[in-house]
């Protein structure tokens, strides 16, 4: 990054601090100020107000005055405004108060930890905190050896020859490699720390370091497997191979730091409070040092905004979202310094949940892929068990965070039991919606599963007939599946926000009927529907006709068959109007047809010929496994005027009769043109004078045109038939 570009974040960073500190601050001047116009009150008065203060004290009031303020009226929207903007006034003056007063805090803790701990200073306890972190340490590097070498060891040439193992197989084993290590250290740690006899305030200042040291480096190396970025190596190595967010090194090198910077400043915030509670500070300057503290968090949030290596050059719509991004996390550290920790939650869940979902989708999908692209078998149904439970777990986790929150800081809403069945019941119907989700897209998994084996599976023709069965009724089940999840999922929500869904599903029957009386066509081509499954009718993928109506079997709804015509079309049509089916792809298909020979042929050597023809069918390697009985001549099926008609017939599979035929045809014709056989065909004899020897012809030349229309028509109807 240049200078100019460094120099230019660090400007608009400094101008948001400034903003959001003046902000405060000029929220708390406004606050001294106007309790600086008032008089200050009498000891007596003051002494009141402590007691107003005190925690039993306000809920005594409350429980008494809890009978009396269910026969007044409820106060107005102005009123409740009025507290809560007094309790933020009230919050932000005691910040300002706590100003002056950190230097006596500090100073109040040190003499409490030499009062505490022996006549030891703060050094002592940092030394402490020192010597156990270099304990576990020391323990991790000797973990690391000997797993190493037991690696070393196993490990052999025909091992590492082998077939590359499986890529979520590889990536367990790097969260194996990266989090025992520091289990060790947390056992080696903590587990020493506590083996001994210490002071309860020194357990108390001690212990919170160690914890927060020991969460900040699980986190960063489960953000270094997901980015798949090692410090010690190139990204580009064999950890850039396993990466299961999609990025590139650079970009991974990025969020890694940023990641491991931010949460080691808020771990540092987080251990900094429990020891300032340990120490006895006030709350209003423990909270003080942590909004400071939170400064870091919001400037490592900031510059991670400008500083993006995605981020386009020239896009002026990217930088409007940067601005807004920035206001965003300035809006959301003020509503932390002001004490709404209501809205601060809601903002944050806004802002970080749908990135969170999203990645938690690649990251699985991710995981159980195949290296570089390669297909492999895949468990869809596991994978969407793994991928909707984490995101169920997720947002379910904020949900009873939130809801925790809500009622810690709004206990007076809680109260109210309207607010609080509203509450519970938008809670736990995001649960549920959250279950519903994951039992469907499990259901449907396991259906799709069982759709694509079915469509590729084989077998004999039980198997195949089984298989067609399933890719058409399974379509249907998952669809029906769908809505019955979809209601009793709503049904179970509105039950929830106290809704009696008794009189709905009443009413929903009685709106049933009305509308079964009103759409008997839909009703019946239901019902036909159900009935043709049952009976087994046709399946997806076979011809049938009925009607004006015939094509193959592309796929089914809950009232219709949809048909692909041989040429092209497609027909949508109701189960009630198929009538009588015919079924074109069931079993065997027999095909008979014709052909015309001179009267002079040899019949019995046209049979033999025949026969060769039907040998060499079944022994080709295209047409003889579609080939049940192989063409045969019947015999003599009548005279014609200009030859003999042979009747033909042959048994074949369902759709391979036309393919089968036209190659027999091609046949015949040359085994007939090698042995001297000749087709029939129209011939004329001229007698008589010259004019009537031209009548005669033209005469004849007529009738024969004639006869030939009418054997053709007749061929067509024999064929249709």
């Amino acid at each position: 990054m240049n200078t100019a570009a460094i120099r230019d974040i660090t400007i608009k960073a400094s101008v948001l601090f400034a903003l959001g500190l003046a902000l405060v601050f000029g929220c708390i001047a406004v606050s001294q100020a106007q309790t600086a116009v008032s008089s200050p009150p009498p000891e007596k008065v003051e002494q009141l107000l402590k007691l107003l203060d005190d925690p039993d004290v306000k809920a005594w009031i409350t429980a008494k005055g809890a009978p009396q303020a269910a026969e007044t009226p409820a106060a107005p929207a102005a009123d409740e405004i009025m507290l809560w903007s007094n309790a933020v006034r009230a919050h932000l003056r005691g910040l300002g108060q706590a100003v002056p007063a950190i230097p006596a805090e500090f100073s109040g803790a040190s003499s409490t930890i030499m009062t505490e701990i022996n006549g030891r200073g703060p050094g002592a306890i940092l030394l402490l905190f020192g010597a156990f972190a270099a304990l576990g340490f020391g323990a991790e590097f000797v973990f690391r050896r000997l797993v190493s070498q037991a690696i070393r060891r196993n490990v052999t040439p025909d091992a590492v020859e082998g077939g590359t193992p499986a890529r979520h197989h590889v990536i367990g084993r790097s969260i194996f490699a990266a989090i025992a290590p520091l289990v060790v250290f947390a056992l080696a740690s903590i587990g020493a720390f506590l083996a001994f006899t210490w002071p309860p305030l020194l357990a108390m200042l001690v212990l919170p370091m160690l914890v927060g040291l020991i969460a900040w480096r699980v986190i960063t190396r489960l953000t270094a497997i997901l980015l798949g970025f090692h410090r010690g190596q190139s990204p580009a190595g064999e950890h850039g191979k396993m990466r299961l967010i999609p990025m590139d090194d650079v970009m991974a090198g990025f969020w890694y730091r940023r990641v491991a910077l931010f949460t080691g400043i808020f771990l540092t915030g987080w251990a900094a409070a429990r020891v300032m509670t340990a120490l006895n500070f006030t709350p209003n300057v423990k909270s003080l040092i942590v909004y400071f503290i939170g400064l870091g968090l919001l400037a490592v949030a900031l510059e991670t905004v400008w500083n993006r290596p995605e981020a386009p050059i020239a896009s002026r719509a990217y930088r409007v979202k940067e601005w807004l991004l920035t206001f965003y996390l300035c809006l959301l550290w003020l509503l932390w310094v002001a004490g709404m920790s209501g809205a601060l939650w809601v903002g944050i869940y806004a802002l970080i949940l749908p990135p969170i979902l999203k990645s938690t989708s690649t990251i699985v999908k991710s995981f159980f892929s195949g290296p570089d692209d390669q297909a492999k078998p895949r468990n869809p149904v596991f994978e969407v068990l793994i991928e909707r439970g984490v995101r169920v777990v997720i947002i379910a986790l904020a949900a009873a965070w939130l809801a925790a929150v809500i009622r810690l800081r709004a206990s007076g809403l809680m109260e109210d039991e309207a607010a609080s069945r509203i509450i519970r019941g938008v809670l736990s119907g995001v649960v549920i919606l959250l279950a519903a989700d994951l039992i469907w897209h499990m259901v449907k998994g396991l259906i799709n599963q069982r759709i694509e084996r079915a469509r590729i599976e084989g077998g004999d023709e039980a198997a195949l007939a089984r298989s067609g069965r399933l890719m058409t009724l399974l379509p249907i089940l998952r669809n029906f599946l769908a809505v019955l999840i979809a209601a009793i999922a709503v049904m179970m929500v509105l039950s929830g926000l106290g809704v009696a869904i008794g009189p709905l599903i009443a009413g929903a029957g009685i709106f049933g009927v009305a509308i079964g009386f009103g759409s008997q066509a839909l009703v019946r081509d239901i019902i036909s529907g159900v009935f043709y499954m049952t009976d087994d009718a046709f399946r997806v993928g076979e011809y049938i006709q009925s009607g004006s109506y015939k094509g193959t079997v592309e796929s089914f709804s809950i009232r219709s068959v949809k048909l692909r015509h041989h040429r092209g079309p497609i027909f949508t049509v109701p189960f009630g109007t198929l009538g009588a089916v015919q079924n074109m792809s069931r079993d065997w298909v027999i095909d008979k047809f014709l052909i015309s020979v001179n009267y002079d042929t040899d019949i019995a050597k046209v049979k033999k010929l025949v026969k060769g023809v039907g040998a060499a069918l079944l022994e080709d390697e295209e047409f003889g496994p579609q080939i049940i009985e192989t063409v045969k001549m019947k015999g003599v099926e009548a005279f014609g005027d200009y030859g003999i008609n042979l009747s033909f017939a042959m048994m074949t599979k369902p759709g391979h009769q036309s393919t089968i035929r036209r190659r027999a045809y091609a046949m015949i014709r040359e085994a007939f043109a090698e042995n001297g056989i000749g087709f029939a065909s129209p011939t004329v004899q001229v007698a008589g004078n010259e004019d009537h020897s031209a009548g005669a012809v033209a005469a004849a030349t007529r009738e024969t045109m004639a006869r030939k229309k009418a054997a053709e028509a007749a061929k067509a109807t024999e064929g249709e038939g």
